[in-house]
Order: C-alpha cells, then structure tokens, then sequence
C-alpha cells in the first residue's frame, strides 16, 4: 500500500470516530411530549416531532429541547392558571368553613330571637290579656331594636335599654295611679326617678348585664365570622409575580421542554417554589392565629352549661319579682315622684282617688311559671328550645372548624406540595425534576414569610416591598381581633360607657368566678356603688352569662316588660 493512502486513511479513521458524538446521533423524539402536550388541549402545530436547539428558551435550560417560543409561553401562562386554582383548591376548607358558618348561625340567632318575642308575646297575652296588648309596642320596640343592634345598627345597648325601663315605668305609673291625669312633661319627669327610685327592684341592673353580654358576643361573633369569610375569600385569589411566574414554569413544564413530561418536581424544590410565591400569604397567619383565637374566645361566650328549659324559668321568676316590686312600692314611688315632680292634677271625672295598691291589685298578679300556656305559647316555646339546642350545636361545630383553620396560610405550601399530582412526594427524592435535570434537589428549604426569601434559589422575591394587600387583609382582621376581645370582655367597642359600674379599675370585677375570666368587664351606665347583694348578683349574672342564656333572658326580659304593662 502506497504511503500515501495511509497518510489520508489516518485522519479519516479519527474523524470518523468523532462523529458519533455530534451529527452521526440522531435527536430524540418528543412524541411523549407531543401526547402530554395535546392532553392539555394545546395544538400540536406547535411542537416539533424531535428535539430541537434550544437557545431561544428564556425560562427553561436552553439545551436540545423539544419546546418552541410558542410552547413556552402557553406551559408559561397555564403554569401561573394552574397555581392559582391549586391554592384556592387548597384553601377551599377555610373558605367554606366560614361562608356556611355564618350563614347558619346568623340564621340559628335570627330564629332564636323571632321565636323568642313570638313565645313570650303568647304567654303574656294568654296571661295578661289587654293590659299587655294595648302596652305590646313598648316591648315590640325593645326587640326592633335588639334585632336592630345584631345586624349592625347603629344602637346604644344601654341606653336603648335604659329607655325601654323608663317607658315602662311611665306607663305602669299611670296605671297605679289613674287618678290623676299626667303631661307628657311630667311622665318624663317620672322617668328621670327610674335609677333612684328603682320601682322593679334590681331586676333591669341584671338583665342589663346578661343582655348587653349576650348581644354584644352575638353580634360580634357573626361580625367575625363575615371577616373570616371575606379575608379567607381574597387572600385565596392570588396574583403571581412575573418572578413567581418564571418559577412555577420551570418547577411545572420544563421538563416537558427536556423530553421529561412524566416527571415530577422534587418536593423540597416545590416547597422553596411555593414558598416564594406566597411569602407574603405566609405573613398573614400571625394575625389570622390571633383572630382564629379570639373567636374561640367568644365562641364559648355562646355556650352554656344550661338548656332553654333550665334558663326560662328563672327568667319568670325575675319577670314576677319585678313586677311584684313594682307592686310593693307603689305607693313609696308615687309619693316620690310626686314629692320631686309635684303634685299631678286629678283626672277628669275622677271626685275620689282609689287605692293604688288596690288598682295595682286588680290589673296585675303575679306570674306563676306553673301557670304557663300549654297551647300556643306551648308551642312556640318548644320551637325555641329546639333552636336554642341547634344552635348550641351550630356554635359547637365552628369551634372545630376554626381550630383546624389555625396556621392554614403558612401550611398553604406543604398542602400543596403533597398533592401527588404536583410532586413526586418525599420518598422519590431520586427520580424526580430539581429544575435542571432528573435528579436529587439540593438547596435546603426556606423559613415562611416574605424577609426569609431573601436567598430563595428559585423564586426572585423583593422583600422591600410587601404586599399591600395582603397588609390590608391583616390590618383587616388586627382590627376585628380587638373587637373580638372587648366582645370576650363584655365591652361594645362602638358604645364603652366610662361610668360602668362594674368595671372599676378595669381589673374585672363583677364578674362571675365560674362564668367569667378575670379580666372580664362589662359595660353598664349606672354609677359605683357599694352593694352587699353584689355576691348574690354575681351569682345570678354567672348563670346568665353565656350569650344564648343571656339571649333567652333578653327576651323575657321583654316579656316581662310586657307584663308589667
């Protein structure tokens, strides 16, 4: 063989030996990714059949890749699409949990008090007849407004109680004393002897407190519940950064681009991912704790160790009492008023006065709980004890709920990262997508919250600037927080009265010991004073504290107004 053949067989033999490592290997086939591609409902025209230089990516590795431009920007937009269904999926639990919590207590707590007015107004006009029904609007009125202050209104429980004492006792003045014809000017001087005189003994101080208790924790807590409702709503509709973006592309669909469709981000990378796009979610969950735990507060201000049966009858009893000291004291009120009113002129037609404990004798007596109605009224009240039960239940079922709303936005990655179909799961640490390649994730996981994304190795976080509005979501519930704890405390904070009675030096006295907290105050508008009877009231008041109870006891509270009528 010439030497020269040799010279030219030589480098031909090493050329031929570097091809295979460059044109003589074919590209590989992207029909696996072609099927995945389609069975997202995205046209194949834009795919090709076999790999393809990947240089124009701007997301995903731009190595031979079976992604186009166009492909990468639908896998872009559909990752983004997909992340936001997943975390409102995620947060459907608390979403739900406080949309049809509310919607059946306020129904329960509507119920309750449209049944109550509807059994007390049967018993007393069964009982008292006439001279209930031609007073029946003084105790219409008390419920308007009670209904009125639940959902919102703009209403002085103290006040608005305190007025309904003081039409009443105009009223029942006039009925002990028909004798005498009074103006309107001097019936309102009568009204201004209600605290000094207290003609119904210390029944409207009680009821005050059960009352104002009651309403204030009701109204609260389904004004908490709507809160819940509606930060839980907004917070679960998220909006990704374009840094969120370009995240969840490269943890979702790039390994549809490196021939891998069926391959699933490791779940520590899914986390560090989810963690960055919702660090400032993350950040709600301190107040939203503290919200969580102030409406478990005031839940059990709801519940009581008591059923209807068991709270109506020493409401009658305190009904009769007032009544029977209104009966009592009749005289002793009359020469009062007339000592610091004057003396009213006679009624016309009238040459002689009765007695006014006589008259007082005839029109009223006192209410015997044995001699309640079993026909109507009978009726009615069963209603109420059954909506009093469902409703302790009702208020039964959102405790349970809440606790397991507690610490949702910060759990909001893990939950998602469980999903078997969004990661290969903690036990395929080896086989799964890092966000180059096939292989084990490295970077360890970062803390929650928006100033630890700081060294986020997959999502480009701006910790400077914080969401705002997710800030107004926590401002939002800070702010129904201390609702929610001067509700717990007995205090309206739309109506706090700096005169309570009760709430002294602010350290909680009047407060039940087997009821209240020690730091329980309620607001009342009577001034201090001493009262050896405040064991007694303590005890009573522990009895009525908890809000249904103290809801039943509104409502005979009306009754009883009704009756003295």
């Amino acid at each position: 063989m010439p030497s020269w053949i040799g010279a030219v067989i030589l480098p031909l033999s090493g050329l031929l030996w570097s091809l295979p490592a460059g044109a003589d290997v074919k590209a590989r086939s992207c029909g696996e990714v072609r099927l995945a591609y389609g069975a997202k409902g995205f046209s194949l025209a834009d795919i090709p059949y076999q790999e393809i230089a990947g240089e124009h990516l701007r997301i995903c590795p731009q190595e031979y890749t079976c992604c186009t431009t166009e492909m990468e920007d639908k896998l872009s937009q559909q990752s983004k699409l997909e992340f936001e269904n997943l975390v409102e999926e995620t947060s459907h639990f608390v979403r739900t949990t406080f949309v049809s919590r509310h919607k059946k207590f306020d129904e329960f707590f509507r119920e309750l008090l449209e049944n109550a007015e509807k059994s007390l107004n049967d018993m007393f006009v069964r009982t008292y007849g006439m001279l209930y029904m031609q007073n029946s609007e003084v105790f219409q009125d008390l419920f308007t407004e009670l209904k009125r202050y639940y959902t919102g209104g703009n209403v002085n429980l103290e006040e608005m109680l305190n007025d309904f004492w003081a039409r009443l006792l105009e009223r029942m003045f006039q009925l002990i004393n028909p004798q005498y014809h009074f103006s309107e000017d001097y019936l309102e001087c009568v009204s201004k002897y209600t605290d000094q005189l207290k003609p119904f003994g210390d029944v409207p101080r009680k009821l005050k407190i059960q009352v104002t208790r009651a309403f204030i924790a009701a109204r609260t807590f389904v004004q908490g519940l709507t809160v819940g409702r509606e930060v839980a709503n907004r917070v679960s509709k998220v909006s990704p950064t374009p840094g969120c973006i370009r995240a969840l592309m490269k943890m979702l669909y790039c390994p549809y681009c490196r021939g891998l469709p069926t391959v699933r981000p490791c779940n520590n990378y899914c986390l560090n991912v989810m963690k960055g796009c919702l660090a400032n979610q993350a950040d709600l969950d301190t107040e939203w704790n503290l919200f969580i735990d102030a409406m478990l507060l005031v839940a059990e201000r709801l519940e009581g160790p008591f059923n209807i049966e068991s709270v109506m009858d020493p409401i009658d009893v305190k009904i009769s009492e007032a009544i029977m000291n209104m009966q009592e004291n009749s005289m002793q009120v009359s020469a009062k008023v007339f000592q610091g009113c004057g003396q009213p002129k006679p009624a016309p037609g009238l040459r002689s006065a009765r007695s006014a404990p006589e008259n007082f004798n005839t029109r009223f007596r006192p209410y015997n709980p044995e001699e309640r109605p079993t026909t109507a009224a009978g009726t009615s009240l069963d209603r109420l004890r059954t909506v009093w039960r469902t409703m302790q239940h009702s208020v039964t079922d959102i405790k349970e709920k809440l606790r397991l709303s507690k610490k949702v936005w910060s759990s909001l990655p893990y939950t998602i990262c469980k999903d078997e179909s969004v990661t290969a799961g903690t036990s395929n640490e080896e086989e799964c997508w890092n966000g180059h390649s096939k292989a084990r994730y490295l970077p360890e996981i970062m803390n929650d919250g928006l100033t630890n994304q700081i060294n986020n190795p997959e999502v480009d976080v701006d910790i400077t600037r914080p969401d705002t509005f997710i800030r107004q979501q926590i401002m939002a519930l800070r702010v129904m927080t201390n609702k929610l704890k001067n509700a717990y405390n007995g205090n309206d904070v739309n109506f706090q009265d700096t005169s309570d009675e009760s709430s002294g030096s602010g350290s909680g006295s009047g407060c039940m010991d087997d009821v209240c907290p020690t730091e329980f105050e309620f607001v009342t508008t009577e001034a201090p004073a001493a009262d050896p009877d405040r064991r007694e009231e303590d005890s009573s008041a522990s009895q009525l504290g908890h809000s249904l109870l103290s809801w039943s006891l509104v409502c005979v509270v009306l009754a009883l107004q009704r009756l003295c009528r």
